[in-house]
């Protein structure tokens, strides 16, 4: 029988503090950010997100606390 559910976004960015968005990747803190090209970044290095990848948008990826992809209250 195949599992159906759908799997949990792997990343999670929290809500605004003092401007900065803190991330989690598969459960695992790994630091702030406060653009979203930093994320871009971060999400790069991890292997998370293609060189080609633009788009933070992508809800089976990324779960947003507080805001979407086009929040960034300090930019």
């Amino acid at each position: 029988m195949e599992d159906k559910t759908e799997d949990r976004p792997r990343v999670v960015v929290d809500e605004p503090l003092d401007g900065r968005r803190r991330v989690m990747i598969d459960g695992e803190d790994v630091g702030v950010v406060v653009t979203a090209d930093e994320l871009r970044g971060v999400l790069r290095r991890a292997g998370v997100l293609g060189e080609d990848d633009a788009s933070l948008d992508n809800p089976r990826l990324i779960e947003w606390h507080g805001g979407g992809p086009d929040d960034w209250p300090a930019a």
